[in-house]
């Protein structure tokens, strides 16, 4: 339990930081002399550092433990979010960087830790409990951030992610030398870089399951980068009931990943599971399309609700299906390699998001055409089905 409780903070605060800019993006944005729009191609910056360190993450893992991978994390994390809260374009730009290889990391030393302390029969269910800490993220740049925006200004909310995740990094460290007993000092990192991509290609299963998470992933970032935008410029609501009722959104997403990740758990086919997630993703993204100020509050966090069981829910079964599939002492450099392309996905979809709203003029119809990311990954698990 203190393993999973650890991980879980630690994916939770990676979140925020990449969160924090988004969720104040319509206040902040002009600090920088930007518009509000532009954010998505700050939240692709950030995993364009996340996909490559993802990538080398198993590796470091095996080098430096899972304990002290995890601890940097969150020390990187902390000089990341302070760059932002500069308000200096150039800064901004290192600070983005920064926070995606603190988002990088924390997964392949999960998923190694993980996988060693679980049972095969629960395993769905503690990855995906464990991939609450993305949703539980989002809830506290919901209602924390904006919060702390309005009173204080939002590098106020910055520098407040950066305390949190310093409480974290100072917690873990008696927890540091128990966690990395197994390293191997003598790891090799150079010329990693492509092993965990090359292992997922070469197998057929995972490249279905890179390919699905590439296309879910694209989605999710999509809707977590520009929701509040969206009810704050096309609905006409204010940051702070915009920032609650997505808070309330991520609280679904939370525990979508635990419904499915027990559904998958007892139909033992997290494959399966996977697809209907697909396609009931595709049904949120079509809907989105309709929201207009005259809906009812309700309705709106209904829909909200939904969405996010469904595109926030599918992380934990997803990397519990990576690690299955995997060779045991492979299931690091596997979970990185998987991630790197789904990262990838992230990468893509909010600078396309941020380039196609101007062609649309509305955030709504824009996420109507990002309907297109799960149907191919959903065609992704049939097509690359294991033989």
């Amino acid at each position: 339990m203190l393993i999973l409780g650890t991980v879980t903070g630690i994916q939770a605060l990676a979140s925020l930081a990449v969160l924090a800019l988004a969720t104040v993006a319509p206040v902040a944005s002009a600090s920088f002399g930007i518009g509000a729009e532009m954010i998505g191609y700050q939240v692709s910056l950030m995993y364009i550092a996340a996909s490559s360190t993802s990538a080398v993450g198993g590796t470091l893992v095996r080098r430096w433990g899972a304990g002290t991978v995890s601890q940097v994390t969150l020390l990187v994390g902390i000089v990341g979010v302070l760059g932002v809260a500069s308000a200096n374009l150039v800064l901004l730009v290192i600070g983005s960087l920064l926070i995606g290889i603190a988002y990088g990391l924390p997964n392949p030393a999960a998923s190694h830790l993980l996988f060693k302390a679980t049972p095969s029969h629960l395993r769905n269910f503690v990855f995906s409990l464990k991939q609450t800490g993305v949703p539980i993220g989002g809830i506290l740049a919901g209602l924390l951030l904006p919060a702390v925006t309005v009173l204080a200004g939002w590098q106020a909310a910055m520098i407040t992610t950066a305390a949190l995740l310093g409480l974290l990094a100072i917690a873990m460290i008696p927890l540091r030398a128990r966690w990395d007993t197994d390293r191997d000092p003598s790891a090799r990192i150079s010329g990693s870089l492509l092993d965990g991509i090359l292992l997922i290609w070469r197998l057929r299963a995972l490249r279905g399951l890179a390919i699905m998470g590439f296309c879910f992933a694209a989605l999710q970032l999509s809707l977590l980068t520009f929701v509040i935008t969206m009810l704050v410029k096309d609905l006409g609501w204010s940051l702070v009931l915009a920032g609650g009722v997505v808070a309330i959104m991520q609280v679904f997403g939370a525990g979508g990943r635990i419904v499915w990740g027990v559904v998958a758990d007892r139909l033992g086919n997290g494959r399966y599971v996977l697809g209907i997630i697909g396609l009931l993703s595709c049904v949120a993204t079509l809907v989105t399309a309709m929201l207009a100020p005259y809906w009812p509050i309700w309705a709106v966090a209904a829909l909200l609700c939904f969405f996010g069981i469904c595109s926030i829910g599918w992380n934990g079964v997803f990397l519990a299906e990576v690690a299955r599939l995997a060779n045991r002492n492979e299931v690091g450099t596997a979970t990185g390699g998987a991630l790197s392309l789904t990262f990838l996905g992230v990468v893509l979809a909010p600078s396309l998001f941020s380039t196609v709203y101007p062609l649309t003029g509305a955030y709504t119809t824009t996420f109507a055409l990002m309907t297109i990311f799960p149907a191919i990954g959903t065609i992704a698990l049939i097509v690359f089905r294991p033989r």
